[in-house]
């Protein structure tokens, strides 16, 4: 028979081998963290008079970046090729038209009727 000593390290054993019920959690160590309000904007208490705010490193990245952005996409919409169905069937029907050898620019008539005074 066996002993209860080699029985409960061999349950010892597997146990460390299972996946546990409640899992370990290791990103989280205490309770979540909460800035208490504090009525300024941001969180930030308004430099004293004739002293300016000091900036954090990231800001001037963040602007650059921010505005440079939508510079950059200004100019691509900008330049941005004409893909519509409206634009490509008047070039085509253009064309057609050249080839019949019609007229594809609306031009009136040089005799125009007045009517009798």
């Amino acid at each position: 028979m066996l002993s209860s000593a080699t029985v409960g390290r061999g349950i010892r054993a597997t146990s460390c081998r299972l996946p546990r019920a409640t899992g370990r959690r290791y990103g989280s160590h205490e309770a979540p963290q909460y800035n208490e309000p504090s009525g300024w904007l941001f969180g930030e208490k308004p430099p004293p008079p004739g002293q300016k705010r000091v900036k954090e490193d990231w800001e001037n990245i963040w602007y650059i970046g921010m505005f440079g952005t939508m510079a950059f996409a200004s100019v691509l919409l900008y330049y941005k090729p004409d893909t519509s169905i409206q634009s490509w069937a008047l070039r085509e029907a253009k064309e057609r038209m050249e080839a019949r050898g019609e007229k594809f620019q609306y031009e009136p008539s040089s005799t125009q009727s007045t009517p009798p005074a």
